[in-house]
C-alpha cells in the first residue's frame, strides 16, 4: 500500500470513528486529585446516537474502556492532547475502589435529539416513572433510577440493575447493569419504550462488586470539544460527597 493510499486509510478511519479529523486540547482542572489512577475520555455515542463501541460482557469495573487517556501534566491539571471533535463523557478512576463517570441522555428511538446530562423533568413525571418502575418485575433484585430528564414528551432515566443474589447461571456471581430508559408520553400515561442505550454490562464476584463505589455525575458528561481547547474544572468528590452522587457503593 502506498503512503497516499495507506494515510487516505487512517483519516477515512478517523472520520468514521469521530465524524472529524480535527483535534484539539481538553484540559481537566481536577481538584482533590491525590490517588487518581485514570481520567480517561468516552465517545459512547455517534451524531445519531448509536453506539460507537458494542458493549464488553467482559468489562471490569478497574479497567474502563476509554478513546483517549489525560496525561498528568501537574498536580491537578490532566490534559487531552489532540482529542479529536466529538462529544464525551469523562471517566476517573481512584486507588480507592472508586469511579466517577459522566453521562448524558443519548436518542433511544430514531430521530430523537440528545438530551444534555443537567436537563430536568417535573415532580410529576418522576413520581409517575419511578413508581413505575417499581412496581414492575425485573430479574435484579436492585432496580434503581439513578438521574431523570427530559421534556413533557420524553423522560429518560439513567438505570442501575444489580443482580447480588444466588443464581444458578453465575455461581459467586453478581450482574451489572447501567441503561439508559426511554419514557415517552402516550394517551395520558407515561409508557416506557421496550428499546433501550446499554452504558456497561458487568459480571465479577459478590464479595468484590460490594467494595466499589460507581458514581456518576452529570458534570463529568456530554463535554463538547470543537475548535476550541476546552477548560472544565472539577473537584473529585470526597466521602461525603460521594454519598450525594447516585450510583453503585460499598455494602
Amino acid at each position: 500500500m502506498s503512503v497516499l493510499k495507506s494515510t487516505k486509510a487512517v483519516v477515512l478511519l478517523l472520520f468514521v470513528l469521530f465524524g472529524s479529523t480535527e483535534a484539539t486540547t481538553l484540559t481537566i482542572k481536577l481538584d482533590n486529585d491525590a490517588g487518581v489512577t485514570l481520567v480517561g475520555a468516552i465517545s459512547r455515542w455517534d451524531a445519531d446516537g448509536n453506539p460507537r463501541q458494542k458493549v464488553d460482557p467482559n468489562a471490569k469495573i478497574n479497567q474502563p474502556r476509554v478513546d483517549a487517556k489525560a496525561k498528568r501534566a501537574a498536580p491537578g491539571r490532566w490534559v487531552f492532547d489532540d482529542l479529536p471533535h466529538g462529544r464525551y463523557d469523562l471517566v476517573i478512576l481512584t486507588g480507592e475502589r472508586v469511579r466517577v463517570e459522566g453521562f448524558d441522555y443519548p436518542p433511544v428511538l430514531e430521530f430523537d435529539p440528545f438530551f444534555p446530562p443537567d436537563v430536568k423533568t417535573t415532580n410529576e413525571a418522576r413520581e409517575l416513572i419511578t413508581d413505575d418502575i417499581k412496581k414492575a418485575r425485573h430479574y435484579e433484585n436492585k432496580v434503581d433510577p439513578l438521574a431523570l430528564g427530559g421534556d413533557e414528551k420524553t423522560v429518560r432515566v439513567l438505570m442501575m440493575l444489580l443482580r447480588d443474589l444466588p443464581t444458578s447461571y453465575t455461581p459467586g456471581a453478581g450482574t451489572l447493569r447501567f441503561e439508559v430508559w426511554q419514557y415517552t408520553w402516550n394517551y395520558g400515561a407515561w409508557v416506557k419504550e421496550r428499546r433501550t442505550r446499554v452504558l456497561h454490562r458487568v459480571i465479577l464476584p459478590v464479595a468484590e462488586l460490594r467494595q466499589w463505589t460507581w458514581a456518576w455525575d452529570a458534570r463529568l458528561g456530554g463535554i463538547v470539544v470543537a475548535d476550541k481547547p476546552v477548560t472544565l474544572e472539577y473537584r473529585l468528590p470526597d466521602a461525603a460527597a460521594l454519598k450525594k452522587l447516585p450510583g453503585l457503593r460499598p455494602y
